[in-house]
Order: C-alpha cells, then structure tokens, then sequence
C-alpha cells in the first residue's frame, strides 16, 4: 500500500531547475547572436552566473525571466550595436505609404525555408528582434516580456509591432539578395561568420573551399573580404620591432613588479 511519503515527488534542486530552461535560453541566444558557437557559449555563462546569483533569485520572480534577463545582459554586453532608430524610421515611414507593397506569395514562400526566415530576422536590430522571438516564437505574453526587460507595455507592444513590419521587409528584400546570390555557395551569414578563420589559415581545407566557392560567386562579400584582409595588414604594419622603451617608463614597470611579487609573499627578483 502506497503512503503519501511514496507518492510525493522529490523537489528539483536548483541546478535542475536551470538544467530545464535551458532549450528555451539557447533560442534566445541565437535569436540575438546568430551564431551557435556564440550563443552556447552565452548559455553557459549565464548558468554561471545564475549558479553564482542563486542567493539573489527570489520565486516571485519567475526564475525563465530572471535567467533571460542575465542572458540578454550577456549578449548586448558582447556586442554594443550602435544605434538603428534610422533604420526603424525608415521602416516606418515606408509602412506610412499607401503605395507601398510586398509580394506576399513570394514572403509565404521563403516563411517555408527555416533558414530564409532566421536570416530575415538578423537584419532586424537586437530590442526588436528579442521582442518578436519572445512573443511570437517562445509565446511570451507581453505583459511578461515587458517585465523582464523592465520597459512599459506600450514600449513594448510598440517593438513588437515595428519588428513585425521591419522583418517583412527584410523578408521582402531577400528576395533581391537572393536573385543576386543565385548560384552562391553557403549563405553570407556563415560565410562572414568563418571568414576570419579563413585569414588565419585555422579553417578546416573542406570549409575553406566551400568559403572561397562562395566568395567566388557572391555579390556582397568579397568586398568585405579584400577590407577585412587590408585592415589585418595595415594592423600588422603597426607593430615595430625598433619600438624602444622609455627608460622611466621601464623603471615604473619594474618597481610595480617587485611591489606586486613583495605584496604576495614572493622576494623581488634582483635588477
């Protein structure tokens, strides 16, 4: 005969708790990175940093809100985007012309594309996009999407409308970008993300030519691949190997060096 001592459920301790929200945190990365690399490595931190903060959750937060919050701290802290409100103007004030139009059996037809529809949603700028992730993708209400970015709801509501038109847009001019890049290998996302590896020489010989097919046939990216490489070249030239040290300056080095191994219990090391 089963007692209610057998029947209770043993409580998740807070790691498990986070082990569970993790699916959720890693769309979320992505949404706002757009590299899985990234984005795993963004998760983990913010495990961490959770792990870390445990004493400073309190239930009446919801804890998929406190973590989300951590995260998105993370990532705009990784990537300090400068402003896009022209970008947003823009927008809205095509969105204002009645002779504006989309082809709308076209944008259905690249909705059907998983990948057409992520890359459509990176042209959006990130308090946008977190926006429409959060409510149209991960069902967020936006009372609580308000709450978690500690914005008012019309602010919120307002994101929410501008990055649904900015990502029809952005769905529409796909379509251009796509007409251009018919016959390119790899989408210019993946190609941007593994090109600086490439310069390096550290990109795997089956990557670096389905990398170099693409910059062979794209319509954008070799310009950004001649910059990237003038600009790691004029970087390079910056280094002087004459380059001497003032004698005062090597003298403060080297005082702060013994006060430093001194403080630590380590003799200073003699001149």
């Amino acid at each position: 005969m089963n007692t209610d001592d057998d029947q209770k459920v043993p409580e998740l301790d807070f790691g498990d708790l986070l082990s569970l929200e993790i699916p959720g945190l890693y769309r979320y990365a992505y949404s706002l990175i757009g590299r899985p690399a990234e984005a795993e490595d963004v998760v983990g931190e913010t495990l961490i940093r959770a792990l870390e903060r445990q004493t400073q959750f309190h239930n009446q937060t919801p804890l998929r809100s406190w973590l989300h919050q951590i995260l998105r701290n993370i990532a705009i802290d990784r990537s300090r985007h400068q402003s896009h409100e022209n970008l947003v103007e823009e927008v809205e004030s095509t969105w204002n012309d009645e002779r504006y139009r989309v082809d709308a059996e076209m944008i259905l037809e690249r909705l059907e594309l998983r990948g057409e529809l992520q890359e459509a949603l990176f042209h959006l700028p990130v308090k946008y996009r977190e926006v429409v992730v959060l409510h149209d993708a991960e069902g967020w209400s936006s009372p609580e999407i308000a709450a978690m970015l500690g914005a008012g709801l019309p602010a919120i509501k307002q994101r929410l409308r501008r990055g649904r038109m900015m990502l029809v847009t952005s769905l529409a001019k796909g379509a251009e970008r796509r007409v251009a890049n018919r016959n390119v290998v790899m989408s210019c996302a993946d190609a941007r993300y593994q090109v600086s590896d490439y310069i390096d020489g550290d990109l795997p010989a089956e990557q670096a030519s389905l990398l170099e097919a693409h910059l062979a046939s794209c319509a954008t990216c070799p310009s950004l691949y001649t910059s990237l490489v003038g600009v790691t070249a004029s970087l390079g030239s910056l280094r002087d190997p004459n380059t001497v040290v003032p004698t005062d300056l090597a003298k403060r080095i080297t005082m702060k060096l013994a006060t430093e191994h001194h403080s630590h219990g380590e003799p200073a090391s003699p001149t």
